[in-house]
């Protein structure tokens, strides 16, 4: 038991990198595309994971699941239209995560369909546990972030739907907010949802992938 633990930790520490490095670079590379010159002032438009992890945050997300990376800081006033902009910057986390997790299933339906093609007698079951894992932590990790509570990029995107009084005095409030979080992580709360989350997600993304890796291989 403690050797299948040590193997997760292992293989979830490049899995945790990536996936939180590319979300906050998604972030900063959006708003820098909106005009904000703030990321690309503070080294965030990078790809190096040591320019987003929070040491903390990062050791916590590898062991337990829960964590956080260094926020891409930004500056609205930059923006056409603050509330759209930081909207648009929000849901860019996210979708770096969606398109980082449809990515490994493509991988991991190609390998599986190569492998009965061809008859390869190769044991591919690491590698495809490494691209479950990762596809895995990439869906929970944009589940996570679209519930509309502050400080996660849900809350922020919920703001479009909002008058500017509720939506500005909601972001007042996001350091306590993470209380909440915190709770409701530690409490099991989120689990139900991410878990009920991702599987919505990849129920409705599993078939068409699996059917386009079978129709190019």
């Amino acid at each position: 038991m403690l050797g299948i633990d040590i193997f997760r930790i292992v293989i979830n520490i490049p899995i945790v990198l990536i996936a939180l490095t590319v979300h906050e670079f998604a972030h900063g590379w959006v708003s820098s595309k909106l005009g904000d010159p703030t990321p690309e002032r503070d080294g965030r438009l990078t790809l190096n994971p040591f320019a987003h992890l929070d040491l903390a945050g990062t050791i916590l997300m590898i062991l337990t699941g829960f964590g956080w990376a260094k926020p891409v800081m930004v500056d609205p006033r930059y923006y056409k239209n603050q509330k759209k902009g930081m909207a648009i910057t929000a849901a860019a986390g996210p979708l770096a995560n969606l398109l980082m997790a449809i990515i490994g299933m493509i991988v991991y339906y190609s390998v599986v369909i190569i492998k009965e093609k061809f008859q390869i007698n190769m044991d591919f079951s690491t590698l495809l546990m490494f691209v479950y894992v990762f596809i895995y932590t990439n869906l929970c990790f944009m589940v996570f972030n679209i519930i509309p509570i502050p400080p996660l990029d849900g809350s922020k995107v919920l703001g479009l739907l909002l008058p500017n009084r509720v939506y500005y005095t909601m972001l007042q409030y996001e350091r306590y907010s993470m209380i909440l979080i915190m709770v409701l992580s530690l409490t099991g709360v989120f689990g139900g949802i991410i878990g009920s989350g991702v599987n919505l997600i990849i129920s409705l993304i599993d078939k068409p992938l699996l059917f386009l890796a079978g129709l190019i291989l």
